[in-house]
């Protein structure tokens, strides 16, 4: 028995399993995992309820953070009340600019994703707040991304109300390159 053929390109691996159900993907630390096709569609209606200022804010070019309204914590994610302290939190505008304060690539993503695997994924930083935001690196290869980063967001031109609204990709700064 021949069994599914082999690619070290996830795309490929992608197209092979369209065809045929099934191949192997020999992963860059050299593992051969079988991919196998599962079809997987469903229509998942739910409300946003207290956090639709943030989705609301992505479709209108705003990143949105919450602030207690007590202990004046900051986080860079929609919450309704403060981890710390349990107050209710206002909303506050993040900036649009961060630093890179850990990232990975994924090579395996979601449906919303596969087309787009490997992707890299980053904590974004910002000045001034104590939390992160986890959110897609565009525009960057994964050797030259480095901690400290200074990214910016992006937004999708026709908001679908959905996390994957907003991106960051790397401040281009003229003469400046990555740090030693």
């Amino acid at each position: 028995m021949a069994g599914p053929r082999k690619f070290a390109k996830f795309r490929d691996v992608m197209h092979e399993v369209d065809r045929k159900g099934a191949a192997i993907y020999r992963n860059p630390v050299g593992t051969e995992d079988l991919v196998v096709l599962s079809p997987y569609n469903v229509k998942y209606i739910h409300s946003y309820a207290e956090d639709s200022q943030f989705f609301l804010g992505l479709a209108n070019g705003k990143l949105l953070g919450s602030e207690c309204t007590s202990c004046h914590y900051r986080y860079a994610t929609p919450r309704s009340h403060c981890m710390n302290c349990g107050h209710e939190t206002r909303w506050f505008e993040l900036p649009l600019e961060g630093r890179v304060h850990s990232w990975t690539t994924c090579y395996f993503g979601s449906e919303e994703f596969l087309k787009e695997t490997p992707f890299n994924l980053a904590m974004v930083e910002f000045d001034g707040v104590d939390t992160l935001l986890l959110s897609r690196l565009t525009g960057v290869k994964e050797p030259d991304i480095y901690i400290g980063m200074k990214v910016k967001a992006e937004f999708r031109k026709k908001p679908r109300y959905l996390i994957s609204d907003v991106h960051f990709a790397p401040v281009r700064q003229k003469g400046k390159g990555r740090p030693d």
